[in-house]
């Protein structure tokens, strides 16, 4: 152990890659659940940088309780319309006024809110299609303190909690995530017909991977069934494509399995959303922190989007143990799985954590003993260097969900 009490152990487990049966989802960014993600992101950076450039530090905050109420819509090929509109109610504390200067935080989180939907769900048309609400209350006095203590050169835990993360991602996971981010990616920027709302369930048995879609397909660019059964055919050879690049096991690919062509039952959406279709979302109820579900890996339950990057351990230690697991898998050789664990204590420095604990599977003939020092090493490395986490975070380098 170090000062910072940073352990390295054996995990109790095979590693994820070597397990009879895997499991992962990624609910993509115009998913209601990330919608709500993204928008409260958003607008934590913004207030972020608002206070920034206001009197020079970040002030206490939270936007991580936005809630999206869903809409209803009557898609029709070549296109449908909105009946009512998605609602969403951005929720949380933020400081007004700070040494007699006044933060228009409403205003700021509405412009960051229609700022970020405009360029991820162009089709909604933001106060007709979508109605935005900010209920931003002060925060607690006390918490209040124990982020802007005076003289501390590292900011405190504001809580007692812990993130935990993962490396390397396995060839299961590294699909999934890929897969949503090039379908919302090149992939729909040549074919306007897909929405931004891609679910996608990876499974792997032995060595065979199921990859199940869900895309929203856009009913403006889609005429009959017969280019909508096209647009699916489409998205499930891309995404088999794609699927070959990270890996030379069998993959089966199936996309909007619901579907019922002699029924006239198919995932058409005039948005691209199924925010439109009755499904409603929260901020922290999808993706965590490294961008997917992985129910075979530890996860902390812990809404990451939205929270202030400066000292909250929800958000911070989250990001920051998963960037030491890639840094460790990185630079140590001879790593098969890695888990990193950062557990906080209210009012502790954040460089400081009541424990951060690498439990490692080493590859065949690695004994621990050989590579502890190393990883410890950039663990604690990481930690001094934690404040980094915060400018990337407000930046927008990192991602949340």
């Amino acid at each position: 152990m170090t000062e910072r009490n940073i352990r390295v152990e054996p995990i109790d487990r095979r590693a994820v890659e070597d397990q009879e049966v895997e499991i992962v989802e990624r609910k993509g960014i115009g998913h209601p659940d990330s919608i709500c993600d993204g928008v409260a992101e958003s607008v934590s950076r913004a207030l972020s940088q608002a206070y920034l450039d206001r009197v020079g530090k970040v002030l206490h905050y939270n936007t991580d309780e936005t809630q999206l109420v869903a809409g209803n819509a009557a898609p029709a090929f070549g296109g449908g319309e909105m009946i009512d509109p998605i609602y969403l109610l951005i929720v949380g504390r933020a400081t007004k006024e700070y040494e007699g200067t006044r933060i228009p935080t409403g205003k700021i989180a509405l412009e960051a809110a229609r700022e970020y939907l405009d360029e991820h769900l162009p089709e909604l048309e933001f106060g007709t299609d979508v109605i935005v609400d900010v209920k931003l209350g002060e925060g607690s006095g006390d918490l209040q303190e124990v982020f802007g203590e005076e003289g501390a050169t590292v900011p405190m835990a504001n809580d007692t909690s812990f993130g935990v993360g993962h490396a390397p991602l396995t060839e299961t996971e590294r699909i999934v995530l890929e897969a949503e981010y090039s379908l919302n990616g090149e992939y729909s920027d040549a074919n306007p017909e897909v929405g931004p709302d891609v679910k996608i369930m990876g499974k792997r048995e032995g060595e065979h991977i199921d990859i199940t879609v869900a895309a929203a397909m856009i009913d403006e660019y889609v005429a009959d069934l017969d280019e909508y059964d096209e647009a699916v055919v489409g998205v499930r050879k891309h995404v088999a494509e794609l699927a070959g690049e990270y890996t030379d096991r069998d993959v089966s690919v199936h996309v909007n399995t619901a579907d019922d062509y002699e029924q006239g039952s198919i995932y058409l959406t005039t948005t691209g959303t199924s925010a439109e279709q009755g499904d409603d979302g929260s901020v922290g109820r999808g993706n965590r922190a490294n961008g997917l579900i992985t129910p075979n890996r530890s996860m902390s339950m812990e809404a990451t989007s939205g929270k202030n990057p400066v000292n909250h351990i929800g958000k911070i230690y989250n990001l920051l143990s998963t960037e030491i697991a890639h840094a460790v898998v990185e630079e140590v050789d001879g790593i098969r799985d890695l888990r990193v664990r950062l557990l906080s204590q209210i009012g502790r420095p954040i460089d400081e954590p009541h424990v951060a604990d690498a439990h490692v599977v080493a590859e065949a003939g690695v004994e621990l003993s050989d590579i502890e020092a190393d990883v410890i090493e950039i663990v604690d490395r990481e930690l001094a260097d934690v404040a980094e986490i915060t400018r990337r975070t407000i930046d927008g380098e990192l991602s949340t969900f």
